[in-house]
């Protein structure tokens, strides 16, 4: 069984560009109310035709966030912070039955509602996992050519140029900026109740979020009794860099707000007051 084995790509990406952490990265939580979001969720299900979920709508909190923070939204490049023309906004996918991951990055994900991203990383998933996604396809051949001691440089460097500097490489299917500024994806799905998320070296992402599994909790009513109450618990792991407690205290209330009443929200032109106050150690260190 052993000399069958075949190393799919993500597994040998893990394992050349693994090191010991030097990046600078924080971590929180928020858990939050999710009745008013099932009920949400439920009624666009009927109503659109799509399999609308929690993750959705925690990428669309995540989108609006990032609009709000333009301190946040960006790169770091030579030294320096860089802002983002528009939020934009990944979400990993499951291939082969768990065995790779793909990525689909949601252009503009705060002009678009919960069902345009849910439709829009629908069809790019299904383009993933049909082998159907130029970009994907163009990249698996050179990594698995590549040693694993050799990835590691070449990741670095593709990285900077299309994560840092916005240069597309169509030839190995690389874009510009490819996982925009914020990674979502699920570990509910898979029966955990939250998690936290390596930061990836070459992605250069200041923020990644991950979204657990509903489970039914005991809770404090308004009028101090105790109810049951569907909860999810959100996670994210975030450059100090970009993050400091003013705009992760950000990030949760955005987060909290949307979940507390998820249709005044998911309007394409509704956006959260912008942070105009920079953070203290964005730009100050290099790439």
């Amino acid at each position: 069984m052993a000399g069958r084995y075949r190393m799919n790509t993500r597994r040998k990406l893990a394992i050349a560009t693994w090191r010991a952490s030097s990046d600078p990265n924080i971590y929180g939580k928020v858990t939050v109310n999710a009745e008013r979001a099932l009920e949400y969720l439920e009624r666009l299900r009927r109503e659109t035709g799509e399999r609308v979920s929690i993750t959705h709508l925690v990428g669309r909190a995540a989108a609006l966030a990032l609009a709000g923070m333009p301190t946040v939204n960006g790169r770091i490049a030579f030294g320096r912070y860089r802002p983002h023309d528009s939020v934009d906004v990944s979400f990993l996918v499951a291939l082969d039955e768990g065995m790779d991951l793909g990525k689909a990055k949601i252009e503009r994900a705060d002009q678009k509602s919960v069902a345009e991203i849910a439709r829009e990383l629908r069809e790019r998933a299904e383009r993933l996992r049909s082998g159907n996604d130029a970009g994907f396809e163009k990249s698996k051949p050179l990594l698995r050519l590549l040693p694993t001691w050799l990835i590691r440089p070449v990741l670095w460097a593709t990285g900077w140029l299309t994560g840092s500097l916005g240069v597309s490489v169509e030839a190995l299917g690389l874009e510009r900026y490819p996982f925009g500024a914020c990674v979502v994806t699920s570990v509910g799905m898979f029966g955990l109740d939250e998690g936290y998320a390596p930061p990836t070296p070459f992605a250069r992402v200041p923020l990644y979020v991950l979204v657990g599994a509903v489970h039914l909790c005991p809770a404090v009513a308004a009028d101090g009794r105790i109810v049951a109450q569907h909860q999810v618990t959100v996670t994210a792991t975030i450059d100090h860099r970009f993050f400091d407690g003013y705009q992760g205290g950000t990030l949760a209330r955005i987060i909290r707000d949307v979940f507390a009443d998820p249709a005044a929200f998911d309007s394409p032109a509704r956006t959260s007051e912008p942070d105009h106050r920079p953070t203290s150690r964005a730009g100050l260190r290099g790439d």
